[in-house]
């Protein structure tokens, strides 16, 4: 009898990095001098998974989005992760940005992620269980085949591949 083998595809985000790369963002704002005697706030809410960031005008927001997705990088973390839900004035002539955190595959997108895997014809089957996609085959090739397929194509969720079995 053939072993089954299987593979995740699902959007989990490794919360602690993601909170290490806020903590070394806030380290580098509060020691960049551009940044100094100015207002400049970067708010995680857990809760909510939102990420806010508040700043004087739009070049210093601008840059505090350019420090946070390096500090996210550095960290093996897509900039996928933040979705940008609004860009407002706040109190004091400031400007805001909240970001909403994205550690989920919507049901659309796994849908086209399940229809792109039965598109390629192998014998492996995908299907939506909770939060990711299982995908199975009987042959090893047939999931690396999978995975490499839908990592070179371009979704909005940011994907990680993982109990590769």
């Amino acid at each position: 009898m053939a072993k089954e083998h299987s593979l995740d595809i699902s959007a989990k985000i490794d919360m602690q990095a993601f909170k290490d790369a806020i903590v070394q963002a806030k380290r580098e704002v509060a020691n960049r001098y551009d940044f100094k005697g100015i207002t400049c706030d970067i708010d995680y809410s857990e809760k909510a998974k939102t990420l806010t960031l508040t700043t004087a005008s739009d070049n210093k927001l601008e840059a505090l989005q350019d420090i946070v997705i390096g500090k996210l990088l550095k960290r093996d973390l897509s900039s996928k992760v933040l979705d940008e839900a609004k860009t407002e004035d706040s109190s004091g002539g400031n400007r805001r940005i909240v970001y909403k955190i994205v550690d989920y595959i919507e049901s659309k997108e796994a849908k086209k992620i399940v229809a792109e895997i039965k598109k390629l014809k192998l014998k492996a089957t995908a299907a939506l269980e909770g939060d990711h996609i299982r995908v199975k085959s009987k042959q090893i090739d047939d999931l690396q085949k999978v995975m490499r397929t839908i990592r070179s194509m371009e979704w909005d969720a940011p994907l990680v591949y993982e109990n590769f079995r």
